[in-house]
């Protein structure tokens, strides 16, 4: 048996370049009109934490089994299959008979049904969460999704309260870090030809940092695109850790991993001035790590915000997010706007409010040493005193009782609220995630921490509130 799945995977790989066609036109949808009535809905009105609407994936036979025979051949593969969306809501309900999609995560990507070398099983599906990558114009050029070319569809991948990813773009929002993407909460379903349609429960819709990403504010920066990098683990081990500058380029995920190739800053925008862009941020690396004094404190000044920077590392701190650029050189966008200045633009909020690993204890850590060393992008503008004093009120800010930011009992309100909306949607046919429960990841270094119950003392002394415990462990 494990044989014959060896060779249907040959097989497969030997024909990927018919598959490669059919990406391009849903042949039973060909003859169709796309639905532009929803371009002229305003962006920001997607992600509306008022509403949990409906998103139905249908997709025909073949092109679902391309998604799990392309898993198997290589996870990390970026090839895209076509499928039919609907998304339903209060207002508005929308059909796009093509789009394209593709699975998305790093160690967090998975099969979206059965086991390795299984095709679908119409009669007894093995259905899986796993996240997903939509492409509204990958088959129609002008088609677009509440003005956007792109949606990510993320499940609570350990996070049993369903609440830590949507809590910290919504205290992004709140704090006015407008460099973070929008987000908010939705139903998944989806429908295999020939199958019954299938429930995937509640999922978390995220705006893509891409292109439209930076089009939408261009109030802020310019309308014009610039330079955008992503910021993560190169093939060749190197991190984005703004010291280093020899894992620069645009990735190459095949089908085949012996020929992908990733590097720790990915480029994801003007990719045919590939050149020059390396050459902008090489020398962005260069004079971070060279200039001192009254000198690199004039420079940074000049190509950074580094105020919007700094209430942007608050949040990041008080979030206890330490997968990020300070703890592990990952989960972040740098972005060289044509006004002159680069913005860091925060990514992937999984891992917070208490579930950690780097770091000891997320509650407790002194936010002047929140993560690892060698980290010059923050360390060395923290030297700087009226930065550092920024950097402190900002948190002090945010933690404040009186504001409606990170304080315990509006937090806790908060998400209260959010769970009384999603908590009949929860079961799904995955069999996975299936309540909402008041705990942290399994694999975490803190078990003790809780969002909606507990003490301040840090998981010291019985479970403890991570917004209580963090707020009483800043030192000033």
């Amino acid at each position: 048996m494990k044989k014959l799945s060896v060779l249907f995977l040959f097989l497969l790989a030997a024909c990927s370049q018919e598959y490669d066609v059919q990406e391009t036109q849903n042949p039973e949808t060909a003859n169709r009109l796309p639905d532009k009535g929803n371009q002229n809905i305003d962006p920001k009105s997607l992600f509306n934490l008022n509403n949990v609407p409906s998103i139905t994936l249908q997709f025909s036979e073949a092109q679902w089994n391309k998604i799990l025979t392309n898993f198997d051949l290589n996870p990390q593969n970026e090839k895209k299959v076509v499928a039919a969306f609907t998304f339903s809501s209060r207002e508005v309900n929308i059909q796009l008979d093509s789009i394209g999609l593709k699975l998305k995560g790093n160690t967090s990507r998975r099969r979206p049904e059965g086991a390795f070398g299984q095709l679908h099983n119409a009669q007894n599906p093995d259905w899986h969460h796993c996240h997903f990558s939509l492409d509204f114009s990958k088959n129609r050029p002008n088609q677009l999704f509440y003005g956007r070319n792109k949606l990510a569809l993320k499940w609570f991948k350990d996070d049993a309260a369903y609440a830590r990813e949507i809590y910290s773009y919504d205290l992004f929002r709140r704090f006015g870090i407008w460099t973070a993407p929008l987000a908010s909460y939705c139903r998944v379903y989806i429908k295999v030809d020939g199958t019954q349609l299938a429930n995937y429960g509640v999922y978390a819709m995220i705006e893509s940092v891409d292109e439209d990403f930076i089009r939408e504010r261009q109030g802020y920066w310019s309308a014009a695109v610039g330079d955008m990098w992503k910021g993560g683990f190169g093939s060749d081990g190197n991190k984005a850790d703004f010291v280093q500058t020899a894992s620069m380029g645009i990735e190459d995920v095949t089908l085949n991993p012996a020929t992908s190739v990733f590097y720790a800053y990915d480029l994801k925008t003007n990719e045919d001035n590939l050149v020059s862009a390396k050459a902008n941020l090489t020398q962005f690396i260069s004079d971070l790590n060279s200039k001192t004094g009254i000198d690199f404190k004039n420079w940074i000044s000049s190509k950074m915000d580094v105020p919007l920077f700094m209430r942007t590392y608050a949040v990041n701190v008080v979030l206890g997010m330490w997968d990020d650029y300070w703890g592990n050189g990952n989960n972040f966008y740098f972005y060289f706007s044509p006004n002159g200045k680069a913005y860091f633009i925060p990514y992937d909020y999984d891992n917070t409010l208490g579930t950690s690993l780097l770091i000891s204890n997320s509650g407790t850590q002194n936010p002047l040493g929140w993560g690892t060393t060698g980290k010059p992008l923050i360390t060395k503008i923290l030297t700087i005193p009226e930065y550092q004093i920024l950097y402190k009120n900002a948190i002090k800010e945010l933690i404040n009782p009186n504001n409606n930011y990170f304080s315990a009992t509006k937090s806790m309100a908060r998400i209260r609220v959010w769970h009384e909306k999603i908590n009949l949607y929860v079961a799904n046919d995955t069999g996975e995630d299936m309540v909402i429960e008041d705990k942290p990841a399994s694999w975490g270094n803190q078990p003790n921490y809780r969002l909606l119950s507990g003490n301040n003392q840090a998981g010291n002394n019985g479970p403890a509130n991570f917004f209580s415990s963090r707020a009483a462990n800043i030192p000033w």
